[in-house]
């Protein structure tokens, strides 16, 4: 198995270093809000990246933390008139929410920065002993960039260039303008910890340095997160925990894709800022996690109106392939070598759109043995059935999902109107069977005839 290694920035043979476990920290929220489209795509990846691993058959331990204590949630909380806890409570809840509608699986743990603020002092003490962190005596601590040779590197950037094209706002307590906080003092009324620097609250780059470590040991397998982390968070959690521990922290560094809306950049400024929870009042949400899942993690996704429409009609084609057929219980080998290649392409840094080729092929040939009758037809869907819910697709019914959302009629008279076609037909009234065709697409309601009969689905446009 390869994957592309950001540190490298080349694609390496992925070698756990307990064999047959791998442990795994992505980056989570910071919950002040709800959550957005680029938050769905790092929740998705790392989760098809999770149960894949899975299904290789190794032990995954899955870390995703928790940032619920920040400058953005006290200011929310102000805003709203309510304490920090309820808001942070509030959220998580809804996040919790919208990945379940994503059918993304809750990671192994879930560590929250006020939790951990104990480790968190811990380790900063260790900086300072060590000489990589001062604390000028205004109740912050620092860290210093310069002290930590490679920094800079996961990036490819230099410090000097870094520092003559910075716009680092000034500040008098710091010894060079690229050191960075590891504890903050706390203004008047602020949520705050007791400290040896007096009352503050962590740096955002040093709560995941600490629950990492914490969760999974000062050296882990992989670390992944959004493409707007690269710099500076996880360029200062390899200072932080590199210079703390002495050891390597991460040997894979992996980050997902950025969401665009109609080709720009998703932005509040612009006007294009969706949460998930406003895209799943229009869209299925198996037909969201198709979209996301379709682009390689690295890739960045275009989310509009024509690639939710495309994404549905694939759905259509696997679920509709699928309609009707009895499963077996399991099969000893499946057909063909579908699964090898599904393996293949999914080994070669996860590589998700060749792995849904894969599975495009295996529906047309499921296709082609339903048409003839073959014996191979259950073994067929199956194996459809499994490798998809490899990838979090395929996991309904297929009839619920072909038939989901809103129409106008139940479906006692749907199948009414279905009857009264058939009998116009058998008695040759094509003018009113194609009638009654009609005004069901209008309520956006699609027949399919087929030799066993006739079904329906409801077009989402």
């Amino acid at each position: 198995m390869q994957i592309y290694n950001t540190l490298s920035r080349t694609k390496e043979e992925f070698t756990p270093i307990e064999p047959g476990k791998v442990r795994m920290y992505v980056c989570g929220m910071t919950v002040y809000d709800f959550c957005h489209l680029g938050h769905a795509r790092v929740m998705v990846a790392f989760d098809v990246i999770s149960r894949y691993l899975r299904h290789r058959g190794y032990d995954v331990t899955y870390v995703r933390n928790i940032t619920d204590i920040d400058d953005k949630i006290l200011r929310r909380a102000e805003e709203n008139g309510e304490s920090i806890g309820e808001l942070t409570e509030r959220m998580i809840d809804a996040m919790h929410e919208d990945e379940g509608r994503l059918f993304v699986q809750r990671p192994d743990q879930e560590p929250r920065a006020t939790g951990h603020v104990a480790e968190i002092i811990a380790m900063i003490e260790v900086l300072i002993a060590k000489g990589f962190a001062y604390a000028p005596g205004n109740g912050d601590v620092y860290y210093r960039v310069r002290k930590f040779e490679g920094y800079g590197k996961l990036n490819n950037r230099n410090l000097d260039d870094m520092r003559s094209g910075a716009r680092v706002e000034v500040d008098e307590h710091k010894e060079d303008p690229l050191d960075f906080v590891l504890w903050k003092g706390a203004k008047p009324g602020e949520a705050s910890w007791a400290s040896p620097w007096g009352e503050g609250r962590p740096g955002w780059h040093i709560e995941c340095s600490a629950m990492s470590t914490c969760c999974l040991g000062n050296t882990f397998d992989i670390h992944g997160g959004g493409p707007d982390l690269t710099f500076p968070h996880h360029e200062n959690e390899i200072a932080q925990s590199e210079a703390a521990t002495g050891e390597r922290y991460v040997n894979t560094w992996m980050h997902a894709g950025a969401v665009r809306v109609d080709s720009e950049k998703m932005s509040k400024s612009l006007g294009n800022f969706f949460t998930i929870r406003e895209v799943l009042e229009h869209h299925d949400p198996e037909v969201v996690r198709y979209l996301l899942v379709a682009s390689h993690y690295r890739s960045a996704i275009n989310y509009a109106p024509e690639a939710l429409g495309e994404a549905r009609k694939s759905l259509e084609r696997f679920y509709t392939a699928l309609d009707g057929v009895a499963l077996p219980a399991e099969i000893e080998v499946g057909p063909g070598d579908y699964a090898a290649r599904f393996s293949a392409a999914m080994d070669d840094d996860f590589n998700t759109p060749e792995a849904l080729s894969v599975l495009f092929e295996l529906v047309r040939e499921l296709n082609r043995a339903r048409k003839e009758g073959s014996d191979d037809v259950p073994a067929l869907a199956l194996e459809l059935k499994r490798l998809g819910s490899i990838l979090g697709l395929l996991t309904q019914e297929p009839a619920a999902f072909l038939k989901g959302g809103s129409v106008a009629l139940s479906e006692d008279e749907i199948n009414a109107r279905i009857a009264a076609r058939a009998e116009a037909k058998k008695a040759r009234q094509f003018a009113e069977a194609d009638r009654i065709r009609d005004e069901l697409a209008a309520l956006g309601i699609v027949l399919k005839d087929s030799r066993e009969g006739t079904t329906w689905v409801v077009d989402k446009g």
